[in-house]
Order: structure tokens, then C-alpha cells, then sequence
């Protein structure tokens, strides 16, 4: 039966994955045992994708990504080149923890951004439409339609679903409403909470 998805062939897939029609996992990448992966998704050249992960629908993970066991990606995430996920706070070589009762929880909801080098430690759930700036590092949870960066990462403004910067006061106390330039879209803020009306 003619496969509905493409691997490249210098790519390895473990048994026992699932994967949709329209992915394209491409050179130098593994999928591990487990793993379920959605439709119309895309794996850039050396993606390694963990056991047991699961992955949503119309997800883009650029090259030089590990998505570990505990992590799991919702609809449209986009993980720029070479950013870095973790499972473990405290690792040490001396004393292994491995299997799914030692690895902490990393969410990435609805269409969020993870920018190229940033690293998500984990436990962290990052909010839907959230935007990571390129080299950040998140310690902690991140508001949906938040725009964080730095390290830690704090968030320094607010986001439309279109991606566009809104006028919106980043501090927690405030409260507001805004209108996207780029597409119209309306939120509301209210302390450290956005939400489209």
C-alpha cells in the first residue's frame, strides 16, 4: 500500500509510529517508537522526534530540532532551527533517569512560535499564538498570545494570531483593548491574561 506521507530515505522510522497524510520527514532525521505525528507536517534535516511524543496537524520543525519524550505539540507550532527542548531538571550522567515516570510535561499549544536557538526547559506550557524570541530561554509558563524573550524570558508585548504586534501594555496590572493593524482581529487584556473578543 503506497505510503500518503514522505521519508527521506537517508531518515529512519522506528516501529510502532504513526504518521498522517501530507508529512514530509526529510534527510538525516529518526523518528522513535511511539510517536504519533499529524497531517501535513514538516521535518527539516536532522530532526530527531523521541519516543512517545505526540505531534499535531500542520506543524513545522525546523532543522536541527530534538523533540524528547514529554513533550507534545498542538496544531500549527512552529520550532525554528536548532531550538532546544528538555525532559529532566536535573540530569546527571552518574545517576540516569530514564522512562516517561522521570520526564516533566513540556506543552506547546496552538499555533505558538519557539524562535530559532531558544531552549524550553521543561514542565513549561507555552500558550496558544505565543511568540518566543530567537535565543530565549523559558523557565516558566508563557501566556497565550504573549510575546517573550531574553533570559528568563519575560514577556515584553502581546501578539495577534497573525503574528503582528499589538498595543497593549506588557505589564501584568494593566488592562486594555486592542485592534490588530495587520488584520483587524480585537483583544482584550486584562492583568496578564489576553484574549481575542
Amino acid at each position: 500500500m503506497e505510503k500518503k506521507y514522505f521519508v527521506h530515505e537517508s531518515a529512519y522510522v522506528d516501529d510502532n509510529v504513526e504518521i498522517d497524510e501530507g508529512t514530509k520527514i526529510w534527510h538525516f532525521s529518526h523518528v522513535q517508537g511511539g510517536s504519533k505525528i499529524g497531517k501535513n507536517c514538516s521535518l527539516g534535516q536532522n530532526v530527531n522526534i523521541g519516543n512517545n511524543v505526540k505531534i499535531g496537524n500542520n506543524v513545522k520543525i525546523q532543522n536541527n530540532v530534538s523533540v524528547y519524550e514529554g513533550v507534545e505539540l498542538d496544531d500549527f507550532v512552529f520550532c525554528g532551527p536548532s531550538m532546544v527542548f528538555t525532559n529532566i531538571l536535573n540530569p546527571r550522567s552518574e545517576f540516569p533517569q530514564r522512562g516517561s515516570e522521570f520526564y516533566l510535561k513540556t506543552i506547546v499549544k496552538k499555533s505558538a512560535s519557539l524562535g530559532a536557538n531558544s531552549t524550553i526547559v521543561c514542565g513549561s506550557t507555552i500558550g496558544k499564538y505565543a511568540f518566543v524570541g530567537a535565543g530565549s530561554v523559558v523557565t516558566k509558563d508563557i501566556p497565550d498570545y504573549a510575546m517573550v524573550y531574553g533570559n528568563p524570558a519575560r514577556v515584553k508585548s502581546w501578539v495577534c494570531a497573525c503574528g503582528n504586534k499589538l498595543k497593549l501594555a506588557a505589564d501584568e496590572k494593566s488592562e486594555g483593548k486592542a485592534t490588530c493593524s495587520k488584520c483587524g482581529r480585537q483583544y482584550s487584556k486584562k492583568g496578564n491574561s489576553v484574549e481575542q473578543i
